[in-house]
């Protein structure tokens, strides 16, 4: 049994094949991102797992690509995560989540800007065989414009500053709990402060209409657009690919961003499982041949 794992902050995506690229199963658990989880909640968080947890013994190889694994360390610990409960696996390959946004999105010999902007944000270069990642993330805290815990930041900042207009900070206040005690509580004692932090970002999608919104919305693409895309010299020559909840339900006002820079979207897709599925059946299919 062959296991093909995406993971982001807020969700893992897992589809289970056999060696004839048949699917076995599918599943879904909770984000394993190895930065800001500790090696007993990314346990606790697979084998609560029904069909993960029935079937480990089978699992002989794992394609992990996972938020949080652009560095070494972190993908250790994934790995030896993975040791202890797929104890029969002979083959583990573990690389950050760029890598399944460009399985999943761009053709094999073709140039393209591979983005992610879902909890997180990230934005690589494809030459058609090797990518090129010029800028290496440094988390939540300090990069991921444009992605869900950003736009999440800057709604809780804006609300606690009076910056939004009374009729939209009506609503806000009406959809979560803005208890000063319970933000703080979330975002410095409890696991996963980037996912609590991208919840807030279903309000703007919700109501991208109003003019706050779509100001916070362009805002926030202008900074990706200007501070990822643009570092590539050729930005303007080839697709830019998206994968991710934000990049998905703003596709509107994500390409209208773009065009003023005369850059142009590419493929935007939610999520890549589907794509890393077709990706490891076609090698699955030459490897038998």
């Amino acid at each position: 049994m062959i296991l093909i794992v995406d993971s982001g902050s807020t969700k893992t995506d897992w589809i289970a094949i056999d060696r004839a690229g048949k699917i076995l199963f599918e599943t879904q658990t909770l984000g394993l991102n190895p930065q800001v989880l500790t090696n007993h909640i990314l346990k606790e968080r697979i084998v609560n797992n029904f069909e993960l947890y029935k079937f480990r013994k089978e699992v002989e190889a794992i394609h992990f690509y996972g938020a949080g694994c652009g560095t070494k360390p972190p993908r250790i610990l994934i790995k030896n995560v993975f040791s202890d409960i797929f104890k029969n696996c002979i083959e583990f390959s573990i690389k950050e989540d760029t890598y399944a946004a460009i399985y999943s999105t761009s053709e094999e010999n073709s140039k393209s800007i591979v983005c992610i902007l879902g909890t997180g944000s990230n934005c690589t270069y494809f030459d058609g065989k090797n990518i090129n990642q010029r800028v290496i993330s440094l988390g939540y805290i300090l990069m991921d414009d444009a992605s869900g815990n950003y736009f999440g930041r800057q709604l809780l900042r804006d609300f606690y500053f009076n910056r939004i207009p009374d009729e939209t900070a009506k609503k806000f206040e009406e959809k979560f709990d803005l208890d000063a005690e319970s933000i703080k509580d979330n975002l410095y004692k409890q696991p996963n402060p980037n996912t609590y932090l991208a919840t807030f970002a279903k309000f703007l999608i919700n109501n991208k209409d109003s003019e706050y919104c779509q100001s916070l919305i362009k805002r926030g693409f202008v900074l990706f657009i200007e501070r990822q895309i643009l570092q590539f010299t050729d930005a303007k020559e080839i697709p830019i690919h998206f994968v991710g909840s934000i990049s998905f339900y703003l596709k509107e006002e994500l390409k209208k961003c773009l065009s003023k820079y005369g850059l142009h979207a590419g493929n935007i897709i939610r999520k890549p499982i589907d794509g890393l599925l077709k990706y490891h059946q076609k090698k699955l299919q030459h490897s038998n041949h």
